[in-house]
Order: structure tokens, then sequence, then C-alpha cells
């Protein structure tokens, strides 16, 4: 199964985000919220983010892109568990780090779902809109 699709969600003032349905049924009760790119959060099924997990723990040290960015992504992660009602506690960092109001997209991207402040996730979707085509050409170089 893999996550598709674009949801609005509410932060509670208790920093709960409910997760959509569907998406609940593939993480399970637990998953992996992390520092994204772009200014957004990552949020991963147990297997996918071990899987990441390992390959940044294979990215050479010597190299200083290579342990930034993994500790951008490990260090920034915190497992979370899914309350009876399908939410997920955002912690502070995070929360600050993607500067999240209440309003926010909860994203699916195949193997992630991505969560943005809906100001920035609108923003973001209107520029990419707009250069499709310059991407697109860009990536037929990828295969795609």
């Amino acid at each position: 199964m893999a996550f598709y699709g674009e949801y609005i969600y509410s932060i509670d003032e208790k920093k709960r985000l409910a997760i959509p349905p569907k998406f609940r049924k593939i993480f399970g009760k637990k998953a992996v919220i992390t520092k994204g790119l772009d200014q957004c959060l990552f949020l991963y099924p147990a297997k996918e983010w071990q899987k990441l997990a390992e390959k940044l723990s294979k990215l050479p040290l010597s190299q200083g892109d290579a342990r930034g960015f993994a500790r951008l992504m490990l260090a920034g992660a915190m497992e979370v568990e899914f309350d009876n009602l399908g939410r997920i506690l955002i912690p502070d960092y995070l929360k600050d780090y993607a500067l999240l109001k209440k309003k926010v997209a909860i994203v699916g991207i195949y193997n992630r779902v991505e969560i943005w402040d809906l100001e920035k996730w609108n923003e973001y979707k209107e520029k990419t809109e707009k250069e499709v085509g310059d991407i697109a050409e860009r990536l037929k170089e990828l295969g795609v």
C-alpha cells in the first residue's frame, strides 16, 4: 500500500494532529516523524523508516554533506503512537522547524507522508505547478 492524496487538518490546542483514516491503516499503531526537506515534516511507517535509517547510517562520515543530512534526519526523528482517534503528538521542536500553525496539509508521497503548514504548502504547490513543464524536462534525464 502507498500514500496518495492531499488532506487539510488542524492541530489542536494540545499539539495533536489527526492523520487521515486511509493513511492510518498503512501506519498501524506507530510511526516515525522527523524533519523533512523544504521545511516540512516527514512521517514514515516503521518499516520505511528502518530502510531509510540504514541507508543514512552507511553514508560516508568523511563527507560533510552526508553527516549533515544524516544528522538532520536522524537526530530530528521521534517515534510517535496513534491514539484511539488516530492522532499523533507533534513535538515542539518539529512544530517550530516546520513553522506549523493551526491548519496543515497532510500529503501522501508514496512511502511517506509530508506535513506542511497549509500556507507554506499552498505557496510551494503554486510555485511548482507553474514550473511543472521545466521540471518534467529535467526529470526526463532520470527516466521519468
